[in-house]
């Protein structure tokens, strides 16, 4: 109702009308409101009315944008129709988005109300801080209570709640919690103060090598005072635990894009090997995702297995070796816990032993307990691809992102979240 387009004014009567061209169309146009136009102008037409003469190369950009956007819808209903005639071929089949961006994605585009109804997307445990357990939250908040750091931590990690408050709640009782972008800004925070400075590690392989790094920059620079708390975890042990699970239907993946720069192709193939689960690692535009959705239903279509990179632009074969001995030479592999799955083997980070000066549990003595779920919150089923958000009861009543009941609506790759803000 409130789009408007350029116009390329190429005619002009005497009643302070004429005609304007939007890119191959020509159409009557109103020139009341800009009779300073000349043929050869560019107008912005809302409504069959000029509101105003265009600058040449804003609207030349503008008609640019129009063009590839159309290109993308274009580009997006031949995906679909490819789904459709994959899809025919096979049974009731569910896909399980891994990558919490892709959940996001899904949701914006309406991708999932678009498919087949023989297919079926599901949210996996892709949102970092979603299946961080509620026992490593309220580590954070006591340590933030106790006065004796700083914590600075990325935004999302503010408002999920442990079992006794958020590190928001902390900050509002006195606890110095400061949100930044990156490790980098916790390091400029512990170089510019004498009291500690605790960051948060929170994320899986795409952000383990900025943790490793910094923790390099504190030991160089000879930092006393600054020390990461690690909840670090790695996609694809979670994978082989969820498909491992006997009641599981996952019949295909879309592998995250952003984790798989790191990681690369090669960790995913004895996962689809010993499942006989078809992947595609995916992009993170809705575009993207969509191609990668169509590689994969064909792949089902036609009976295969195996791993395909949709996202070849940015990922390779062998990931990023630079990244990779980053990781491995500041961090060694322990089991983790999971918020909906529980421990898994060899699925979480921590800093080695040569580092352990920097370990925020160490230097602080933090232990971490065992915290049951909020009642009624269906948040780990949920990660687990065993629920659905509109099957929670919380959701949309107590549970809503000014309130959330648990982690799923409060990160920004929330399935709970993407679910209400775009559903």
């Amino acid at each position: 109702m409130c789009l408007g387009v350029p116009g390329e004014v190429i005619e002009i009567q005497v009643d302070g009308r004429g005609r304007a061209a939007v890119g191959e169309v020509e159409m009557a146009v109103n020139l009341h409101l800009t009779p300073e136009a000349k043929i050869g102008d560019f107008v912005m037409v809302h409504a069959g009315t000029a509101l105003e003469v265009m600058n040449t190369a804003a609207a030349e950009a503008s008609i640019k944008l129009l063009g590839e956007l159309s290109e993308r819808e274009a580009r997006a209903e031949t995906l679909f129709a490819d789904i459709e005639t994959s899809a025919a071929q096979l049974d009731a089949t569910t896909i399980m988005e891994v990558c919490g961006t892709h959940t996001t994605a899904i949701a914006r585009s309406d991708i999932r109300a678009r498919l087949p109804r023989n297919i079926d997307l599901i949210s996996g445990p892709g949102c970092p801080v979603c299946v961080t357990p509620p026992g490593e939250i309220d580590m954070a908040i006591d340590l933030a209570l106790s006065g004796r750091a700083t914590i600075a931590t990325f935004g999302d990690m503010l408002h999920v709640p442990g079992s006794r408050g958020s590190l928001e709640s902390a900050r509002v009782d006195g606890a110095d919690v400061v949100v930044v972008y990156g490790p980098e800004q916790a390091l400029e925070l512990a170089r510019g103060r004498e009291g500690e400075v605790v960051f948060l590690g929170v994320g899986f392989e795409t952000t383990a090598p900025l943790i490793a790094g910094a923790v390099k920059d504190a030991d160089r620079s000879r930092l006393t005072n600054f020390s990461a708390l690690v909840m670090h975890r790695l996609v694809p042990p979670a994978l082989t635990a969820l498909l491992s699970d006997p009641d599981s239907a996952i019949d295909g993946l879309l592998c995250p894009g952003h984790v798989s720069t790191v990681i690369g192709v090669a960790p995913y193939e004895p996962i689809a090997r010993d499942f006989g689960v078809a992947s595609v690692i995916a992009g993170f535009e809705p575009l993207d995702v969509l191609e990668a959705t169509t590689m994969l239903v064909a792949k089902m279509a036609r009976g295969e297995g195996g791993v395909g990179n949709q996202y070849a632009r940015a990922v390779k074969y062998e990931g990023s070796r630079k990244a990779q001995e980053l990781i491995n030479e500041v961090f060694e592999v322990v089991d983790g816990s999971w918020r909906g799955v529980g421990i898994i083997p060899d699925s979480a980070l921590a800093l080695r032993g040569e580092w352990g000066r920097f370990d925020a549990r160490r230097r602080f003595e933090l232990e971490m307990h065992e915290v049951p779920e909020p009642p009624g919150c269906r948040c780990g089923e949920i990660l687990g691809g065993r629920a659905k958000p509109l099957e929670c009861p919380l959701w949309g009543h107590s549970c809503l992102p000014q309130t959330p009941v648990g982690p799923c609506m409060v990160s920004s790759e929330g399935s709970c979240r993407a679910a209400y803000i775009y559903g």
